[in-house]
């Protein structure tokens, strides 16, 4: 697959305990865009956070039972990226979803 190199990355906020249509939300996602073709996911882990709750997320090593903030990173063309965005309108506990322009230097 040959990409151009002005596209897009958009960021989907989320948290580990969110849950897709039969499994996690950022398995789901990034399932979903693999199946639509897109260039590239990733899928960070964050080790504290809040969003627009304000509840405060953190790795406390006496909480085993964390809900840690996820940020899904998928990159391609602002217009496959906005297609698929609108396909995930299905999917509930999806947070701040952002996006932002970038020069792919290298894709291979």
């Amino acid at each position: 697959m040959e990409l151009p190199r002005n596209c897009c990355m958009m960021r989907i906020f989320t948290q580990e305990r969110a849950r897709g249509d039969h499994r996690a939300l950022f398995e789901e996602i990034v399932r979903r865009a693999r199946d639509e073709g897109l260039a590239g996911a990733t899928v960070l882990r964050g080790v504290m956070g809040f969003g627009k709750s304000s509840t405060i997320h953190n790795a406390n090593i006496l909480d085993l039972s964390s809900n840690l903030p996820l940020v899904i990173e998928l990159v391609d063309t602002e217009e496959k990226l906005r297609a698929f965005l609108a396909s995930t309108e299905d999917l509930e506990d999806i947070g701040l979803v952002t996006m932002e322009k970038v020069d792919v230097l290298h894709y291979g």
